[in-house]
């Protein structure tokens, strides 16, 4: 296994490469690459560090909680949320990982949600990046994932944040958009607390352009950051929208994630749309005494909701109609009684890259409901905010959030477009860079990451397939009547299993190939034990060209220059 030093000898000569005629011009050099899984991280989180800072706690004579809380700070140097993003993230890191290669990608996610619950429940504090207590104060508007990471990013820069949220409690769509089943409110509310405890002040209840306005404020603060998020539902557009017994998702969601009584024992929902939004609707109207169906233009596979949430749903017995649209909410008398809908088939591709609903001609028929839930997608509340919005959205002059109005910076789903909440991080820790910058009146520093390892680089053949950690749910019969958590934390022997079946992509740890299949002593182990550096010391004078050791580096750390 890649993190787990062993030695293997093989014979003289086993590499591929065997030398003949004259020597070689090339040399090794050790060359640091980029991982697969944290160049799909939008978050940018040092994904491999904290994964092998677990797996090697033996080789550097670390006990376990050593190396979690060791894992812990390299993961929240990125992500002040790992508990809550561990919970909720797509995971694209792992649609990257080159494990899958080999066997199937490493269970990162759930790594990062043990470290985000180990934070929480040893009390670690966030760390500031400075000493320095600047005079400076910057606002920030919207207390969501990307206006969390901004604040928390600027106060560990040793800046006085405050930051202004509408509603009555911080974590935007991460509180009034996720159900508890997912993300327990005790969880945010703990991760919140810590990012607060750097000094950052949050007042409630306060709305930029209604309360205060925007000119006010940056005459007070040196910068500001919005983060608004995408808290409008979309309407459907349809005949029998208007009135009572239709609810947009966004607003179905907010009430009862906010703790207001919805009575639906007994009825009949009917949810719009194919989303996470869609599932979670759909999930939560169950969990209140509805039988609840899902309604989608399309098939399965072009649902953009998480898969496990899609089977989570079907588990639960919540039917999913593919392949059809609304047309009309039916009523009589003014009371909904059913949504007519009309029979789709798949054309050619759209710019969504996903095949284009066409309608067939004729086929319309009636499903019976009580309630209809639209959640066909969501926007930003521009009120008090109108300079700045642009076909419903902010748009930003580079990638690190700089509107068109100096001092003003803007990220998260006001600018991304209803990403997800690993984006919205990014953003706003992009943003907080640019902040810093604008400030002392600096160039914002280029960033020139190393290049991605592919697995096609790597000498796969060293790894052993191991068996993946899977996530644990209830059973179905005990969660479909309550908003108990439905997905359970892995246990530390799952995550130090789990962590050893990194492969180190782009950094050594010390399996010794570069020793054992040299022959001519260029490489020497070093007496003391370095993290994430070579673990061996070259003599290049000895050194004849011929390639093993890089052809033997499983991990592609050393090339040939």
């Amino acid at each position: 296994m890649a993190v787990v030093l062993k030695t293997r000898k093989r014979a003289i000569g086993a590499a591929s490469y065997s030398r003949g005629g004259d020597d070689s011009y090339l040399r090794p050099q050790y060359t640091e690459k980029t991982p697969p899984c944290k160049n799909a991280c939008p978050s940018s989180n040092s994904i491999r560090s904290f994964l092998t800072s677990i797996a090697q706690s033996d080789y550097f004579g670390r006990s376990d909680e050593q190396s979690y809380e060791q894992a812990w700070r390299i993961l929240t140097d990125t992500n002040p949320l790992p508990a809550t993003i561990g919970r909720v993230c797509p995971a694209f890191c792992e649609g990257e990982c080159n494990r899958k290669s080999k066997d199937s990608a490493v269970s990162i996610n759930q790594v990062e949600r043990f470290l985000g619950d180990y934070g929480i429940q040893n009390n670690l504090p966030y760390a500031k990046i400075t000493d320095e207590n600047r005079s400076e104060k910057i606002a920030v508007v919207g207390s969501g994932p990307a206006g969390l990471s901004c604040a928390y990013q600027l106060a560990r820069r040793g800046y006085q944040v405050t930051i202004f949220e509408a509603f009555d409690k911080s974590g935007g769509m991460l509180r009034y958009g996720i159900p508890a089943y997912r993300l327990p409110d005790d969880t945010l509310d703990a991760e919140v607390a810590k990012i607060q405890a750097l000094g950052i002040d949050i007042k409630y209840n306060t709305k930029i352009g209604k309360d205060i306005s925007l000119d006010d404020l940056k005459k007070e603060y040196k910068a500001v950051f919005l983060g608004i998020g995408a808290h409008v539902g979309w309407n459907l557009g349809i005949a029998g929208e208007e009135g009572d017994g239709v609810m947009n998702a966004v607003e179905f969601l907010h009430k009862t994630n906010a703790g207001e009584k919805i009575d639906l024992s007994g009825k009949k929902v009917l949810v719009i749309g194919g989303g996470n939004s869609a599932v979670d609707a759909a999930r939560v109207s169950l969990r209140l005494g509805a039988t609840s169906q899902i309604v989608y233009r399309r098939t399965k596979e072009e649902m953009p909701a998480l898969e496990e949430e899609i089977k989570d749903t079907e588990d639960e017995g919540i039917h999913i109609e593919f392949l059809a649209a609304p047309v009309e909410v039916v009523r009589d008398g003014g009371k909904v009684t059913g949504l007519k809908c009309i029979k789709m088939e798949l054309g050619e591709p759209d710019e969504s890259g996903r095949r284009r609903p066409v309608p067939v001609e004729g086929s319309e028929f009636v499903i019976e409901a009580d309630m209809v839930i639209p959640a066909i997608g969501q926007g930003p509340d521009f009120a008090g905010l109108e300079t700045f919005e642009e076909k419903g959205w902010i748009t930003t002059q580079s990638a690190h959030g700089q509107t068109g109005e100096d001092g003003v910076f803007a990220g998260g789903d006001v600018t991304n477009k209803l990403g997800t909440v690993t984006e919205a991080i990014g953003l706003g820790h992009k943003a907080a860079k640019a902040i810093d910058a604008y400030i002392k009146g600096e160039e914002l520093a280029k960033e020139f990451p190393p290049p991605v390892v592919k697995y096609s680089t790597m000498a796969m053949g060293y790894y052993t397939a191991m068996p993946r950690a899977e996530k644990a749910h209830i059973a179905v019969a005990n969660r479909t009547s309550n908003f108990d958590e439905v997905v359970s934390t892995l246990a530390p022997e799952q995550v130090d299993a789990e962590t050893k079946r990194c492969l180190s992509c782009g950094m050594c740890f010390d399996c010794g190939n570069c020793y054992n299949f040299c022959t001519y002593s260029v490489f020497k182990k070093m007496p003391e034990k370095h993290e994430f550096e070579p673990r061996y010391k070259m003599n290049l004078d000895a050194c004849v060209g011929c390639k093993k050791c890089a052809e033997e580096c499983p991990c592609n750390y050393i090339d040939m220059t």
